[in-house]
């Protein structure tokens, strides 16, 4: 079936399209491509609406089905909202912002919690045709500041605070900073989150008391199925932050089927996908997604471990989570609090949950190896390739993971930018789409990750991957998670420096973890692999970085 859906993949995608979008008028043409110029359509003659898509006909079949479980900061004060109160929301907004002066095409910068609103919000947007760009309602002014004047947006939607961990955050404070730094900025829409009082200048809009006001009824707006739907910007680790910017009607499509296939979602199981909006994994596996396939999907405001390590646990448990979704590096932080936690909850609702390479879909009872990636989703062609750009065909061989086919899902270019689109994505690897991660085919030709090839460093000429390095030394029973970075090293070039964090409770010596870390490193790599420097801490891997 893999194979077959490689050579007739037109076929293949334009069958999902038609049986699992509603369309306002239905696609002639399946695909228009130009890669020399990295230009990509699909359904490009189709006109849809994602919040339709997404809310309507839930709500026309489906009304008192809940469509969000708000997992609020504190655990045990969730609340749900409804496929029908879903839509009224989402249609008061879309008028809110129209009557505001928000058009089709314009740019929406929504800086907020997890929240019900902030869903409604970018399916607001969707509604009427704006293009959102939701920043993570963590960042600092400057972030900020940066990614609405990029984007030019000229309106911000925002919250008076947040509360994460038992914290609170000062959104329209620092959303008043970066706005004075972005003459674009026309509006300011303050939502309330905790009803603390903030500062209002000029350009605020009390988004609350407009919405109630607000008709709520609002038609769905036609979208050709290649008009952008949002910008979302990296977090600025390798330079400047991209706008990567997604179509319509192929992201949509893209994050439905994976969602299901994925995570073999089922009708009335209750999903749950624990990252922010403001990552791509909250855009299309928090929200897009699940609610494209009618889901209930649940929406987590806070952190792994307020108030202790068995959050998430709790959470799975409280709400009869099926399928749960989370971050390696949550994983990795939870593990130096031990299986207690886990084994604290009732669990039995879990069933078997990267989305270009995963476990599922496969043939039934096909293996699956725990920790591990293994096969391409349907219509992605993976490849190998060397430092050369030669595809390496061998199995227990790794190189730079890159993709041969055009799937509808792919971003469609950097925003205001497209030449970056090129030399990031095309131009390291001519003919493949380049994924930026190098990767493991193991003996029986199943996929490992093995870090972003910008995480590489030189040993004596020999190009380490620090993951290899982190992986090994993470199977120490003691720790926790591994940071790895290379030094300055007058003879090798670069050293290799590991930053270890260990687990709660742990009775080896510093001196004896060290010495078996390497120990390790030298058996299942190299003995130019292993660590000169280790340093036994208490900080994350992402301060460490």
């Amino acid at each position: 079936l893999y194979i077959c859906i490689l050579f007739q993949s037109e076929t293949f995608w334009s069958i999902l399209a038609k049986e699992r979008l509603l369309w306002q008028k239905p696609f002639t043409q399946v695909s228009d491509h130009d890669p020399e110029a990295g230009k990509f359509r699909w359904f490009t003659d189709g006109v849809i609406n994602v919040s339709e898509n997404c809310v309507d006909r839930h709500a026309e079949k489906n009304p008192e089905r809940v469509a969000l479980i708000w997992e609020k900061d504190e655990p045990g004060t969730e609340e749900r909202m409804t496929y029908r109160e879903l839509k009224e929301l989402v249609c008061r907004i879309s008028n809110v912002l129209k009557d505001a002066g928000v058009n089709k095409g314009d740019r929406v910068a929504i800086y907020l919690p997890v929240m019900p609103f902030a869903v409604a919000t970018m399916l607001a947007c969707t509604r009427i045709g704006a293009i959102h760009s939701v920043v993570f309602a963590g960042f600092s002014a400057e972030a900020l500041a940066s990614r609405i004047t990029d984007a030019q947006a000229e309106t911000v939607i925002t919250a008076d605070q947040a509360v994460r961990g038992g914290k609170t955050i000062e959104l329209k404070k620092t959303v008043d900073e970066a706005v004075s730094r972005c003459p674009s900025v026309k509006r300011v829409f303050v939502t309330s989150r905790t009803g603390a009082k903030v500062k209002k200048t000029s350009k605020d809009i009390d988004i609350d008391k407009a919405v109630v006001n607000a008709s709520p009824n609002c038609p769905a707006s036609p979208q050709n199925a290649e008009d952008l739907l949002f910008i979302l910007y990296t977090s600025g680790s390798t330079g400047k932050p991209k706008g990567i910017a997604h179509s319509t009607a192929g992201y949509l499509l893209y994050a439905s089927v994976t969602h299901k296939h994925v995570f073999n979602y089922k009708e009335n199981d209750i999903y749950g996908c624990v990252a922010d909006i403001g990552w791509i994994t909250g855009h299309s596996y928090a929200v897009y997604g699940p609610l494209a396939n009618g889901a209930t999907t649940v929406l987590f405001e806070s952190t792994p471990t307020y108030p202790d390590p068995g959050r998430y646990w709790d959470t799975v448990s409280r709400l009869g989570i099926n399928q749960f979704y989370c971050a390696p590096t949550a994983i990795r932080l939870l593990l130096r609090s031990g299986d207690s936690w886990p084994a604290k909850y009732d669990l039995t609702s879990l069933q078997t949950g990267g989305i270009m390479i995963s476990p599922r879909p496969s043939a039934p009872n096909a293996k699956i190896n725990a920790g591990m990636p293994m096969r391409p989703m349907f219509g992605i062609g993976l490849e190998l390739l060397d430092l050369s750009g030669n595809i390496v065909n061998e199995n227990k061989v790794d190189g730079a993971l890159c993709i041969r086919s055009i799937w509808p899902g792919i971003a469609r270019t950097v925003y205001g930018d497209h030449q970056r689109y090129l030399e990031t994505y095309f131009k390291p690897y001519p003919g493949y789409f380049f994924s930026g991660d190098a990767a493991v085919r193991d003996e029986e030709g199943y996929y490992q990750m093995s870090g972003r090839m910008d995480d590489v460093i030189n040993v004596t000429g020999h190009r380490l991957g620090t993951a290899e390095v982190e992986d090994v030394m993470n199977e120490h029973v003691s720790i926790a998670e591994t940071a790895v970075v290379g030094f300055p090293h007058e003879i090798k070039g670069e050293g290799v420096y590991a930053f270890v964090t260990l687990k709660n409770d742990v009775t080896e010596t510093h001196d004896q973890i060290m010495k078996d870390g390497k120990v390790m490193v030298r058996s299942q790599i190299a003995a130019y692999a292993v660590p000169e420097k280790i340093l036994i801490s208490w900080s994350s891997k992402n301060a460490l970085r």
